[in-house]
């Protein structure tokens, strides 16, 4: 199969960035001719903000080299990753106009809500959901009323033109909690397909002999970094917290650990040292305040045979089976956190079996082979919605006007 996977890297590099890269090799390590086209947010520096609004809205040039570029490469699948705000959904069509199938993952919800977090004042907001998304710009969700009002207006020019439904043969929600909130927006069912991340090469279990729990993550609110800390003033000594991240709220993380000192804040570190210290967790904590996408964080704790103490919201609630891999919690409840910490890391022996339970989940969900055979299947259902003949055109002959 011939694919060309596209990306608009984020100026802080994250986990769909991740993403890209693995699924560009797993492709590539099965046989498959895969090339890459990406873009930089970097190069937004280069740009006046009324040639970035047009960027964002239609970016013809980069249409025209992605047209260039599909039909050099020949490609059959044309699988794009993110395209907000450099390559725009002009990308969608040119790649159409090749006649290759167009398949887009949905890490965010950027198709549904300006922010792409359904996340505003400290709480899940769905006001946009199912609506033109006025009220993104009203309280200027996504970077203020100016930014907030371009977006908007991306998303409601391209459903006007029919981008989301004409332009896209399927689209790979991580979660089944994702899938419904797409549907509830207005997407087509049969085109929604549920297809998590994957976490390859495969980090064996852990000894988790670390006797500490860890959280991994940008130190922003919608991470729940205030109740996290706030939990920690409840456990205190009964069982250390080692943070790993950068981020707005480090300076309050670095105080919390100057005046805690059961707390150790480690900043960012690299991959391999996060994953070592994830084996060594007695759990891993994760107060997410939004609805999340897919944590990668969530599969590698669950690899390493760590379990996971998670607000009971979005794609957390999904991926954690309560009293199986891990525990939940009520979102931004440090109390009910601190209580479900302290019951998992008290609990020797069932914490052993927990240990044993989330390393399978991983085993039976998330490896590269199984996330392989599933893009595979959702590449054979582009191509058959693509090529699908079309339905007989019925042509509308508009009104005459009226003499006089």
């Amino acid at each position: 199969m011939r694919v060309l996977i596209c990306h608009n890297y984020y100026q802080q590099a994250g986990g769909e960035d991740q993403v890209f890269a693995a699924e560009v090799e797993l492709l590539r390590s099965r046989g498959h001719a895969v090339e890459t086209f990406i873009a930089r947010n970097d190069d937004v520096v280069q740009l006046n903000k009324l040639q970035l609004a047009g960027a964002t809205l239609w970016n013809r040039k980069a249409a025209a080299e992605l047209q260039s570029r599909v039909r050099k490469h020949r490609a059959q699948i044309v699988h794009f990753h993110n395209t907000f705000p450099l390559l725009s959904p002009a990308v969608y069509w040119a790649a159409r106009a090749q006649g290759a199938a167009v398949v887009q993952t949905l890490h965010n919800y950027r198709l549904l809500c300006p922010a792409s977090t359904f996340f505003r004042n400290g709480k899940p907001c769905e006001q946009c959901l199912g609506h033109l998304p006025v009220a993104g710009v009203v309280h200027g969700c996504y970077r203020g009323r100016a930014v907030s009002g371009v977006t908007a207006t991306m998303l409601a020019l391209h459903r006007v033109l029919g981008t989301y439904s004409q332009a896209i043969d399927a689209y790979i929600a991580l979660t089944q909690v994702a899938r419904e909130k797409f549907l509830l927006g207005g997407f087509i069912p049969e085109r929604v397909h549920v297809k998590p991340n994957f976490l390859d090469p495969d980090p064996g279990p852990g000894s988790g002999d670390g006797g500490f729990a860890l959280f991994v993550g940008r130190l922003t609110q919608e991470k729940g970094i205030a109740p996290l800390l706030a939990a920690w003033r409840i456990i205190g000594e009964a069982l250390p917290l080692k943070i790993c991240g950068i981020g707005p709220m480090a300076g309050i993380v670095g105080d919390a650990a100057a005046s805690n000192k059961s707390i150790q804040w480690l900043g960012q570190r690299p991959l391999a040292e996060v994953i070592e210290l994830m084996g060594r967790a007695t759990v891993l904590v994760f107060p997410s305040l939004w609805y999340e996408g897919f944590p990668r964080t969530i599969v590698e704790s669950m690899a390493r045979g760590t379990p996971v103490v998670a607000s009971e919201l979005g794609s957390m609630k999904e991926l954690i089976v309560p009293e199986v891999s891990g525990a939940l919690f009520t979102p931004d409840d440090p109390e009910m956190m601190a209580k479900q910490i302290l019951r998992l890391a008290g609990d020797g022996p069932g914490l052993a079996i927990m240990r044993a339970a989330a390393r399978r989940q991983y085993l039976e969900h998330y490896t590269a082979e199984r996330n392989y055979l599933t893009i595979l299947e959702i590449y054979q259902q582009a191509l058959s919605v693509r090529h699908r003949p079309a339905a007989p055109q019925i042509q509308i002959q508009p009104p005459a006007l009226a003499a006089g």
